[in-house]
């Protein structure tokens, strides 16, 4: 074979019990203006209860030569960590860079070809070595469901995105947050791949380690990834308190990721607390300015996407974020690693 026909560029898809929405992210994939030789696709199955593994094998029968290689392979560690160094330990010796992939998630036809491109732009331009270069992160496509419209609007709020996978950040610029990258193979080789103490945050936790291996890190808004974020109020709960929890693990491995602004409803629950102990008149001016904060950002998102129900679900949804976030905080100090997951939910942990 020769070399230019070689599979240069591996996507990762871990996945559990994704029959809903697995096919739109491989048609996704399959659909690149990239070479197919080029391109092998590893979806790795976590152990799915529903007919997740039936519909992606139906539908690499049904594609055949017309996609990319897709390998469907069991995923014995069950969680993202173990699938990524499993699909690692797999790859032909070509494979030079790694795409992060969850299964409800689509991607535009010309994702993989920007990202390639960018990332070499910017190896040649920098001294650094480029470990990874990630991605804006969208909402899906099509109409959204009451909640799940709550919830994109909270991600979307200055008050709930904070600087993280979901930050509305502009061009290309270097970070320490990366989302959906594109990775150097070698780099992840380097520093050892995944850590699977980590059933979330797993990425956040490569990254610092790449960083600390001299590599620099970049996201670019030349390219986005549609994602399917949550689709409940209950769900929504579980991932800030999942996502709080995993922080936690995070900050005790790399203090420097601490950020004050993440502590502060503890702080403002603690001032409520003292000033209350204290006799004071005013105990009660922390929590009537953050519900004011709240119910005004849910007014200023009414006026701008004009839709009325956010007067009233965004506060909810962005009281629920923080309560939850904190509350995972605090119980990640103490908590064993793999004592909270909420891998019991439905179609990616997305219902």
């Amino acid at each position: 074979m020769a070399e230019d026909n070689l599979p240069r560029i591996a996507s990762v898809i871990p996945v559990l019990n994704e029959q809903d929405s697995i096919i739109d992210c491989l048609e996704s994939l399959c659909n690149q203006t990239i070479a197919n030789e080029s391109h092998l696709i590893y979806v790795l199955d976590g152990g799915s209860t529903d007919s997740t593994t039936q519909v992606i094998q139906d539908f690499i029968d049904q594609m055949g030569q017309k996609s990319p290689e897709i390998i469907l392979l069991n995923n014995p560690g069950k969680h993202v960590a173990e699938a990524r160094n499993l699909a690692l330990s797999k790859m032909p010796k070509s494979i030079h860079y790694m795409l992060e992939v969850i299964g409800h998630c689509t991607l535009d036809p010309g994702h993989i070809q920007i990202v390639v491109e960018e990332f070499d732009k910017l190896q040649r331009e920098n001294d650094s070595k480029i470990g990874a270069l990630g991605v804006k992160v969208e909402s899906k496509e099509g109409p959204l469901g009451l909640s799940e419209s709550w919830i994109e609007a909270s991600l979307s709020s200055p008050l709930g995105s904070s600087n993280g996978q979901f930050d509305n950040f502009s061009g290309t610029q270097r970070t320490n947050v990366p989302a959906f990258c594109l990775h150097s193979r070698l780099a992840v080789e380097e520093v050892g791949g995944w850590d699977t103490e980590f059933i979330t945050s797993q990425d956040s936790d490569l990254s610092m380690r790449l960083i600390k291996s001299g590599y620099a890190l970049f996201r670019t808004d030349l390219t986005t990834v549609k994602m399917t974020k949550r689709t409940s109020l209950n769900s929504w709960f579980k991932m800030g308190f999942r996502y709080g929890f995993w922080r936690t693990k995070v900050v005790k491995k790399h203090p420097e990721r601490a950020s004050l602004r993440e502590f502060m409803p503890w702080f403002g629950l603690i001032l409520t607390t003292m000033l209350f102990l204290l006799g004071l008149d005013i105990w009660y001016i922390p929590p009537l300015a953050y519900g004011l904060a709240i119910t005004l950002e849910g007014l200023r998102n009414t006026i701008v996407k004009r839709k009325l129900s956010l007067l009233v679900g965004l506060p909810l949804s962005l009281f629920i974020l923080h309560v939850s976030f904190s509350l995972g905080l605090v119980y990640g100090l103490f908590g064993k690693s793999r004592s909270f997951n909420d891998r019991d939910s439905r179609n990616g942990n997305i219902q």
